[in-house]
């Protein structure tokens, strides 16, 4: 067995240990939850070590067949595109378990669930068969499914069924396109994405458009990209903390992550539909920051800034250039860090105020010095500011942009000053002010809150003033994907 599939099955052996322990036994529960997703965060961390950075094709590749009338392989594989998608993923499970304490009720089940969303998420960034990763895509459904309709809010049950309905709409298209492209295949093929690249190149053009836009459909419902975002505030609003920050930090960045090995697969077609992209991009990065900026919710805030932030991805996608796609995998890693940061900031004041509406703070600096630092911190870095991860993204992000359309990123300086205006205008009412009477004797950050919020705060910091790892790791794929993209749209 290869180190991915130990990396893959590792939260599945921790999902069978929780359910062979008794309900009752919550140390113990807990424990096996944290002890499998810290070992599966230390093999991703592993990996990135021994990853070689000069090669930009697939890595520690394993492959044996499932179904060979159907072509069906489990096919693992990692490369400089998913690479910092499984360090992210192993990151911030581990992160919203630390978060998860205040779970009062069904723990057994709540850390069942989130172990097999962490199974789903990587086996969709490890999959190098789209059959396989078809068949994980779908698995994370189940998990959050319950960890928001279980777990949620007063809505949670309207919101959980949202999410499902949007989401396997949305893969109904992907099954579509993949069906069509299979239709070019040798009779003896196989599913491979390498492979369905190969007969994706067969296709008339107009049929690649057609596909490319069954990806479009499917990967922009889970990214969310406008105006397919319908169910991303409901259910950030009322999903757990912990389980926002999954929802925001990781599976929204598995539908950029498809959507890029889509447009690989069908350049030409998305070269066709390049007008098209960008004019979503620019609209939902300026519709979602004018919606964040008129919440009062601190959660709706930050899910609609998430529509903001994913828009700069499908710019960045959209450039078909290095440059942009480069912005991409950082832009992907950013918000990452950053949405999972916010999402866990609001729910621990949460859990100590009950209350989310930014008019009801004030000068939590006082009282909350420790919380102040770091929810300033991350709003700055929401804002793009210099020295922070989000500098560093954005940056790739317009300059890509202005290569392949010039005077056009004006409208990215506009959902800029906009992202600038809502975080000013949060960090002013949150710290500033007089102490209001119900919020002098808030606890500041315990220490394991203290230790989530600085790993991820540490991340944001370090890639902000040190980006060459972080660009390093992923160049040498996207120098391929460029070349592959170069090649086929002359």
């Amino acid at each position: 067995m290869g180190i991915l599939s130990i990396l893959l099955w590792t939260p599945a052996l921790g999902v069978l240990l929780l359910a062979l322990t008794p309900r009752d036994n919550i140390r113990a529960i807990r424990f096996l939850a944290h002890l499998f997703a810290a070992l599966a965060f230390f093999l991703s961390c592993w990996l990135v070590a021994v990853y070689n950075q000069l090669d930009g094709g697939l890595q520690f590749g394993e492959q044996f067949m499932l179904n060979p009338k159907l072509g069906t392989a489990f096919a693992l594989g990692i490369d400089g595109l998913s690479i910092p998608m499984v360090v992210l993923a192993t990151l911030l499970t581990s992160i919203a378990l630390l978060a998860s304490f205040s779970i009062s009720s069904s723990i057994k089940g709540y850390h069942i669930c989130i172990l097999l969303l962490e199974f789903g998420m990587l086996g969709v960034f490890l999959a190098q068969d789209w059959a396989l990763f078809y068949i994980f895509w779908e698995l994370t459904l189940s998990p959050l499914f319950f960890l928001i309709g279980r777990w949620g809010g007063l809505r949670r049950h309207v919101a959980s069924l949202n999410f499902v309905l949007y989401t396997m709409g949305g893969s109904i298209f992907m099954l579509v396109s993949l069906l069509a492209i299979s239709q070019y295949m040798p009779e003896h093929g196989n599913s491979l994405m390498s492979s369905m690249s190969i007969a994706a190149q067969r296709m008339p053009l107009n049929e690649q458009v057609w596909v490319l836009l069954g990806f479009v459909i499917s990967f922009g419902v889970k990214m969310p990209i406008f105006p397919l975002h319908g169910w991303l505030p409901l259910a950030h609003v009322e999903a757990p903390s912990p389980v926002s920050i999954l929802l925001s930090g990781i599976l929204l960045k598995m539908g950029a992550y498809g959507l890029i090995r889509a447009v690989v697969m069908l350049p030409e077609a998305a070269q066709v539909l390049q007008s098209s992209l960008v004019f979503l991009a620019l609209l939902g990065m300026i519709y979602g920051g004018l919606l964040a900026w008129r919440q009062t919710d601190l959660k709706a805030m930050v899910a609609y800034s998430s529509v903001s932030h994913m828009g700069i991805i499908l710019l960045d996608i959209a450039t078909l250039n290095k440059t942009g796609m480069i912005g991409a995998v950082l832009q992907m890693t950013a918000h990452g860090l950053i949405a999972g940061a916010m999402f866990l900031l609001v729910g621990l004041l949460y859990e100590r105020t009950h209350t989310r509406n930014v008019q009801d703070y004030s000068s939590l600096v006082v009282v909350m010095p420790r919380f102040a630092l770091f929810m300033t911190i991350t709003l700055f870095a929401a804002m793009g500011l210099p020295g922070s991860v989000g500098f560093i993204a954005e940056l790739h992000a317009i300059v890509g942009g202005f290569q392949q359309w010039g005077n056009l990123m004006v409208f990215f300086g506009v959902s800029i000053l906009i992202g600038s205006a809502y975080a000013m205008r949060t960090i002013g009412m949150l710290f500033t002010g007089p102490v209001k009477p119900q919020m002098r004797e808030i606890e500041d950050l315990r220490t394991p809150e203290l230790l989530a919020a600085t790993m991820l705060i540490a991340g944001i910091v370090l890639f902000g003033l040190w980006p060459a790892p972080l660009i390093d790791l992923s160049a040498a794929t996207m120098n391929e994907v460029n070349s592959v993209i170069s090649q086929r749209i002359r």
